[in-house]
């Protein structure tokens, strides 16, 4: 095969790779299981080993993404030191996701409202696991001193989710910036909101500031 390794997707993941499609140009409810399993190459009885329903299909591409984000942050959480340097490096992993799942989260975001309550539960416990990480970095930084004391802790955290999640709308991959580049922007707006003149010192040195 020209040294060349040949990549077999699992019925699993061409079911998803086929929902991701169908479901970002005729949206979740413009499709059915029949379509899915046409275009997948499959039964109707491979999809439902592998997806009690299409509720789950969707539960399931958001549990891809949020999963990644969660033990890439919880990783640069605990591989850094001091708070400026914990908030950069949760804030890259966050946004890392945009690139690796981009078509998961803007089909996810677009039609997450068709979900009922029981995956709602689920990815609510999750996307709290993730709040909670930031707002301890956000205490932590206030207690040693690299963050304003006056801030909320709540507002600020959910400020940073908002502006991070809002970025599936437009971003773009072949666009003029990276997602890096662009994370470079995030983290110099969310860091200047924050520090105290000693995290500006310990910002500027490190080259977090623009």
């Amino acid at each position: 095969m020209g040294g060349e390794e040949l990549v077999v997707k699992s019925l699993k993941e061409r079911i998803i790779e086929t929902a991701l499609d169908l479901f970002r140009h005729k949206g979740y409810h413009g499709v059915s299981v029949d379509e899915i399993v046409e275009t997948a190459g499959t039964s109707k009885g491979g999809f439902y080993h592998k997806f009690k329903s299409k509720d789950a299909l969707l539960y399931e591409i958001h549990d891809l993404f949020i999963s990644h984000v969660l033990k890439e942050t919880k990783k640069a959480y605990e591989e850094n030191d001091t708070p400026i340097d914990k908030v950069s490096a949760l804030l890259f992993a966050f946004t890392n996701v945009f690139d690796v799942y981009q078509r998961h989260i803007t089909v996810f975001y677009d039609e997450s409202a068709y979900l009922p309550p029981e995956y709602k539960n689920i990815i609510k416990e999750k996307r709290t696991e993730y709040q909670r990480l930031i707002e301890q970095v956000i205490e932590e930084g206030k207690e040693s001193g690299h963050f304003r004391p006056e801030i909320s802790t709540t507002i600020t955290t959910m400020a940073i989710i908002g502006l991070v999640n809002w970025t599936y709308k437009w971003y773009r991959q072949n666009g003029s910036l990276t997602m890096e580049q662009i994370t470079h922007h995030f983290n110099d707006l969310i860091l200047r909101g924050v520090l105290t003149e000693q995290g500006l010192e310990e910002a500027k040195a490190k080259k977090y500031i623009m």
